[in-house]
């Protein structure tokens, strides 16, 4: 009896091909398939400011678990969305990463902003650095950082604090991690943003702008070379498809690398389907 069970077993675990011109009948030797079913779960660093949200949002619709860490924690958003995400208060500089990042597969930062020379490199550059390095110490396989479009300015131009903190990220981000970490590099990223209560309609201008450059995009493509042209000739980006262009990154392990402002709409083109 012990011998038949096993058989059994064996038989229903074992691979079986048939010679060319062979028809096997597989009515007695059924295989069991378990799926391989791969769940995601990122943590967005600044989750709850403008980009932040928007990745947020993208991610919850994907069916993306989320938890987001900034400082001032929950947004004052009522949609659905937000009550699928975990909110947590807190300052990248003093976080408990082993509670932040237990589980996740991926970290999304969208840290950034402006300021004197010291408060520029400080959040562009240390914070970021800071969470590359806690990520990979915790072993999240991959890290996906918002950087900024060069503008095509000449190198003495991007010395200010906020190019240098944002480049220090960058190369943090694809030596800890070189053949899974994300750099985006859009340049003025629209959308409505909601600052204070108050919503800031930067569609308004951003969306017919992107329209405009697209449709003499082969006028201008000369002129890109010329130091500083992208001032005026980088197409805008819509929030949206930094979002889903970050959606792509979390569910294809190809995608790794730098990618510019028309590759970040690709990849958003390619997660919306």
């Amino acid at each position: 009896l012990v011998d038949r069970v096993i058989a059994a077993k064996l038989l229903r675990t074992k691979c079986r091909f048939a010679a060319p011109g062979v028809r096997e009948d597989y009515s007695s030797t059924p295989i069991d398939v378990v799926a391989d079913v791969k769940t995601e779960k990122i943590v967005v660093l600044g989750g709850s400011g403008f980009v932040g949200s928007a990745i947020c949002r993208a991610a919850v619709a994907k069916g993306i678990e989320v938890v987001s860490l900034s400082r001032s924690g929950r947004p004052s958003y009522s949609d659905p969305w937000a009550d699928e995400v975990t909110w947590l208060a807190g300052d990248v500089f003093y976080a408990r990463w082993e509670d932040v990042l237990v589980g996740a597969t991926a970290v999304v930062s969208t840290l950034g902003g402006f300021g004197n020379e010291e408060q520029m490199k400080r959040i562009n550059g240390e914070a970021n650095t800071i969470a590359v390095d806690a990520a990979k110490e915790f072993g999240i396989p991959k890290f996906i950082l918002i950087s900024v479009h060069d503008y095509n300015l000449p190198s003495f131009l991007l010395t200010s604090g906020y190019f240098t903190g944002k480049r220090k990220a960058e190369s943090e981000v694809l030596s800890k991690y070189p053949s899974s970490g994300v750099v985006l590099r859009p340049g003025f990223i629209y959308g409505k943003r909601k600052v204070d209560g108050y919503e800031i309609p930067l569609d308004i201008v951003g969306q017919p702008l992107e329209k405009l450059l697209s449709s003499v995009e082969n006028f201008t493509k000369p002129l890109s070379a010329l130091p500083g042209s992208d001032l005026v000739l980088a197409s805008p980006v819509n929030v949206d498809d930094v979002a889903y262009a970050v959606i792509n990154a979390v569910i294809d392990d190809s995608f790794f690398g730098v990618f510019t402002i028309e590759q970040i709409k690709e990849a958003a083109a390619s997660a919306r389907v």
